[in-house]
């Protein structure tokens, strides 16, 4: 394939706003209720000087949210773990040396790190930004290798305290992550039968749910095996027979079913047409299956890495050259960048700037109240940190505006410094960083974004040919049908996400835009012919509804959470 020539860079939509989050309000909460005890605490001993260390614990309280809670709480436990495993390697940097060269370049050592950690996990948003800049922050804190432990144990407190903080929701809604899948599931599933599979709109609808539907897939299986779940299988088998046959599905009742995921209530028992539900499902026999290598779930990453390292490096270089006394919010601007192609990098890098820009100028309006009294600047964070989970699911920039004035408060905890100083620092600071780093993303191109692809599109070509074997058999099994007909669909899923990333690099070789779109439209035509050879029929629901009405005794039979 010969080289494509570079694409041109968006400006416009790149600051518009969307709609925030269905669970907004969660980390914005869990963020203030795992910072204020230890700060207030604080605040009482008269040590805020401290409150760096048990920020680091309490930001851990961030992540997570999406997920059910047996694996939430595995994945905030390593979220500690490495919280406060990059903290201690920051602190003991900076006790051993204040050479500003040497700290810079751990930083940005350890910002590739984290970054390839939390995009190879897939651990969500923040991802690897709140730890960067924790680790990278503490390289610059005042240090002595007695005080390494002490630090650390502040830190690891708070981080305990942080993870009862986001386990505690799990008491009053057990469920309620993967409810909250399966819901938007079917509302994306709804959406795109809706289009009734015409119009402008019906590939994006299609991608969309089908990646809603993996998405629902994914925190089934990683929720723990009971009846509760076993009923939210069935209602994402719906999500994905509207998916394969949009035709064939009534948008409106799978809006209701979603509508009755909402809350502690039922869920609606919704039962397979011919088979049982353990044959039908083949959850467990997926929960089987080994994962690959580390060193081949890391190999994609490695470009995302080196662009981390390269730039962060450069920027923190930069800084330090203009004389900032500050160099790691250079690196943390630089790591805050870095998406999955140089497209989103660059939106990345518009968004952060304008967000701190602003940012800088909200710090100098709360400066002075800030001021007053250190339990008015405890106050003022708790605020800044509520409002910038508030707002960044609407747009990246706009939960900047209170990142930044947060982020320059926090360095007052230990003593007060002039706002006007702090103020320029962290304006070039974000103009060095977001221009070196972006200068990074572009000189460190990914070829393996077209090799990715080509393994997507394999991939894909075989599921949907294993499927049509199976489907071109007299008595093919249920289970290895089910489970050919959801591999084809994790593949189309996985297929549309690679393009979409392959599609946003720089200078990339051209891609194979045409096969991609055969490989799609085979592909769902083959689910389409699975969903009817499995039974999923129209008019299906409304037997069974005429079949209660003549049974009412089966009227009740819905499972609880």
């Amino acid at each position: 394939m010969s080289n494509a020539p570079p694409r041109r860079l968006p400006f416009s939509g790149v600051l518009r706003l969307g709609r925030p989050s269905d669970i907004w309000f969660k980390p914005a909460l869990s963020v203030v209720a795992a910072i204020a005890p230890p700060n207030l605490i604080l605040l009482a001993l008269g040590r805020l000087d401290l409150a760096m260390y048990t920020m680091a614990g309490s930001l851990c309280a961030l992540y997570g949210h999406n997920r059910p809670y047996a694996a939430r709480a595995r994945v905030l436990a390593w979220v500690v773990a490495g919280m406060v495993g990059g903290l201690a390697v920051a602190l003991l940097a900076a006790s051993l040396t204040t050479n500003a060269v040497v700290l810079v370049t751990i930083g940005a050592v350890m910002a590739a790190v984290q970054k390839t950690a939390c995009d190879a996990t897939r651990l969500g948003p923040p991802a690897n930004v709140v730890l960067t800049f924790i680790s990278s922050a503490s390289l610059f804190a005042p240090q002595t290798l007695g005080q390494v432990p002490g630090h650390v144990a502040l830190a690891l407190a708070a981080g305990a305290w942080a993870w009862l903080v986001g386990m505690a929701p799990g008491l009053l809604r057990p469920h309620g992550p993967e409810r909250r899948a399966t819901a938007q599931a079917l509302n994306a599933a709804a959406a795109y039968a809706a289009t009734d599979g015409t119009g402008d709109g019906r590939v994006t609808a299609r991608a969309a749910s089908a990646a809603a539907i993996h998405a629902a897939w994914q925190s089934l299986l990683a929720a723990r095996p009971d009846r509760a779940r076993r009923a939210l299988e069935q209602l994402v088998v719906r999500a994905e027979v509207a998916l394969a046959a949009p035709a064939d599905s009534d948008p409106a009742r799978l809006r209701a079913w979603a509508r009755d995921l909402g809350g502690t209530g039922r869920v609606p028992r919704v039962a397979p047409p011919r088979e049982s539900a353990d044959e039908l499902l083949g959850v467990d026999d997926e929960l089987a299956l080994r994962p690959r290598s580390l060193r081949h779930r890391l190999a994609p990453y490695a470009p995302i890495a080196a662009r981390t390292a390269i730039g962060c490096a450069l920027a923190s270089y930069a800084a330090l050259a203009l004389g900032v006394g500050r160099p790691y919010w250079a690196l943390v601007t630089a790591a805050s960048l870095y998406q999955a192609n140089v497209t989103l990098t660059w939106k990345r890098a518009v968004q952060r700037v304008v967000g701190n820009l602003v940012g800088v100028l909200a710090f100098a309006a709360l400066a002075p109240l800030a001021h007053l009294h250190p339990a008015a600047l405890v106050l003022c964070c708790l605020a800044l940190s509520f409002g910038a989970e508030a707002l960044m699911g609407r747009n990246y920039w706009l939960g900047s505006v209170c990142v930044t004035p947060m982020a320059l408060l926090v360095t007052e905890f230990a003593r007060s410094q002039d706002p006007g100083r702090l103020m320029t620092e962290r304006a070039l600071d974000t103009l060095v960083g977001a221009l070196v780093g972006f200068g990074a993303a572009v000189v460190v191109t990914n070829r393996r974004a077209g090799d990715r692809l080509e393994h997507a599109l394999t991939t894909a070509e075989r599921a949907r040919e294993h499927a049509a074997r199976l489907l071109a058999e007299p008595h093919p099994a249920p289970r290895a049908l089910e489970s050919a007909r959801r591999a084809l669909a994790a593949a189309l899923a996985d297929l549309r996400a690679t393009a979409d990333a392959a599609a946003g690099e720089w200078w990339q070789r051209a891609l194979p835009e045409e096969r991609v779109v055969l490989a799609e439209q085979s592909g769902h035509r083959t689910l389409a012919a699975t969903v009817r050879r499995q039974g999923y029929v129209p008019g299906q629901d409304e037997e069974q509804a005429r079949g209660r009405r003549q049974n009412p005794g089966r009227a009740t039979e819905d499972i609880r959470p």
